[in-house]
């Protein structure tokens, strides 16, 4: 059978594994050099000139979006729980549509660079913006322990590196690369790595699913049958392996469903690519075309997910070096061989680089645009220097970035990327949602919102079985527990903390804000009329 064949510790031939890799890097490396020739400008670090399409932009989000969460995590989390992971699928999917009808439109036209633009236009600006800056950058750090940690499974599996000190190295060789990338590319050669990794992404995944599919007689239930006699158990075609055990675990499944649905809409990652368009409506069509790339995907995730578990096994991926994550490459190797394992692991190497770009470039953005620019040169930098100031926090954030991977090595990466969205939806939806819709908010109630709800997630997760107290934390011993909050992910008690928040600091202060920015925001966000010049006042 084919799930013995990838029984192994490293499927494949490393050394075909390594010169795929070093083949995609050197292409891409080549392609950011090309397109980092025209970054002279703040405007062509961060948003790539406005020159990108709405298709083009759309296939950027898909590929800044299909995380090694959407890849390696949801393969592995259908394969292992069947039916309840593929609700991350629907999740992330469900979400963009929170996206195109609240947000795309209307941030696009009121901003310039960031989300601080957005959220301080007709607020104080010193205290919204360092309060933005700070959520962006919590939010990126917790999305880039996701991909750290897919980078350190994918890699140890390929390479048969099973210890700790050598799964450190890969992190670390991924994150070298990751600031090589935004460093010399800047957004527009970011923008085109998470094009081309999209493409081939979704390729991939195309390939893979008729392949399974094909095996099975195109018939769909035979391949859930197939999944079933080799998992040994029929629950994994029904809702409730995972999260309908207790009334805990079905409380922790809205906890989730409610984070992925509002997180999406709120990441800054993801916004800050509406920027990238030169009109509101190339930034709908960014949406519509990111909707389609991403259902396809999705879809096929459920087919990989199940073949993963009839080819390989659940016990087989549960034991393997990755874990969870090496579903898809197994897969892979199951269906064929050292080449397809290669090419469909330079993939999803391929995501990661990708993803780990966009978010560091976004959060370098929120610092140098919005503490150092804006704050700390009251809008008036010396020409040149925000740029400058942008690379060398690419760098702190990789170093930070990499200690923090290998912290969370061998983590479910689709777990970690919902607690990203958990505190994205706590510390800026709320606040992004009043800004936009309600005339009446105020400073205290943006601040209120969103330090209550960053602190409230974080604050639940840490003292959550997610850190602490249960075989799949990430402190793993048993002898270290301070677990209170039964809860593995925060979103249900955040969430509506952080709105209620924003209302309650509303209401509660006593001043206004300025009628005429409140009109002239009303209007750009309508309209577009000025966006260029959203945040000069």
């Amino acid at each position: 059978m084919l799930h013995l064949e990838a029984a192994t510790s490293s499927p494949g031939n490393p050394w075909l594994n390594i010169g795929i890799f070093a083949a995609f890097v050197a292409i891409t490396m080549v392609i950011v050099f090309r397109a980092s020739r025209n970054n002279k400008t703040a405007a062509d670090y961060y948003a790539a000139g406005r020159s990108f399409t709405g298709g083009q932009n759309g296939s950027a989000i898909a590929g800044d979006y299909l995380s090694a969460a959407s890849f390696l995590g949801i393969v592995g989390a259908i394969a292992i729980t069947g039916y309840d992971g593929f609700l991350y699928s629907i999740g992330f999917l469900v979400a963009w549509l929170v996206a195109l009808l609240l947000v795309a439109e209307l941030m696009r036209n009121t901003g310039r660079f960031t989300m601080a633009d957005v959220l301080s236009f007709r607020l104080k600006q010193k205290p919204v913006r360092i309060a933005a800056a700070t959520t962006t950058l919590v939010v990126c750090f917790f999305y880039l322990l996701a991909q750290m940690a897919g980078a350190g499974g994918l890699v140890s599996l390929l390479l048969g590196i099973t210890d700790g000190l050598g799964q450190s190295l890969v992190i670390t060789v991924v994150g070298a690369l990751m600031i090589m990338y935004v460093l010399i590319g800047g957004m527009k050669g970011t923008t085109w790595v998470q094009i081309i990794k999209a493409v081939l992404l979704i390729a991939g995944a195309g390939v893979m699913t008729v392949w399974v599919l094909a095996l099975h007689g195109f018939d769909f239930s035979a391949l859930l049958d197939h999944a079933v006699e080799v998992a040994g158990n029929p629950a994994i075609l029904e809702p409730g392996l995972k999260y309908g055990v207790t009334d805990v675990s079905k409380i922790d499944f809205l906890s989730l469903g409610l984070a992925l649905v509002l997180g999406t809409a709120a990441l800054p990652h993801v916004l800050m690519r509406f920027y990238t368009v030169p009109t509101a409506k190339e930034a709908r069509k960014s949406v519509v075309w990111a909707i389609w790339l991403i259902g396809i995907f999705y879809v096929f995730t459920l087919v990989l997910g199940y073949g993963a578990a009839a080819l390989v096994g659940p016990s087989v991926i549960a034991a393997a070096p990755g874990g969870p994550n090496s579903a898809a490459p197994l897969l892979a190797f199951a269906l064929g061989g050292p080449l397809l394992l290669g090419l469909i692991s330079a993939i999803a190497f391929a995501t990661i680089l990708a993803v780990v770009a966009g978010l560091t470039i976004t959060a370098a953005a929120s610092f140098a645009h919005d503490i150092y620019a804006s704050v700390v040169k009251k809008g008036k930098p010396e020409p040149g220097a925000e740029v400058k100031v942008a690379r060398r926090t690419v760098v702190v954030i990789g170093i930070v970035a990499i200690i923090g991977g290998i912290a969370a090595n061998g983590q479910n990466v689709a777990f970690l990327v919902a607690l990203a969205f958990a505190v994205a939806a706590s510390a800026n939806l709320p606040t992004i949602v009043y800004s936009l819709y309600w005339k009446r908010f105020t400073t205290k109630g943006a601040l209120w919102s969103m330090y209550g709800g960053l602190a409230a997630a974080i604050v639940l997760i840490v003292f959550s079985p997610v850190v602490s107290g249960s075989e799949t934390s990430m402190l793993k011993t048993e002898a270290i527990d301070f677990a209170f909050f039964p809860l593995s992910n925060p979103g249900i008690i955040s969430i509506p903390l952080a709105f209620f928040l924003g209302w309650l600091g509303t209401v509660l202060d006593k001043g206004k804000e300025d009628p005429l920015k409140e009109s002239e925001m009303e209007v750009r966000a309508l309209t577009g009329v000025g966006a260029e010049k959203a945040t000069q006042h």
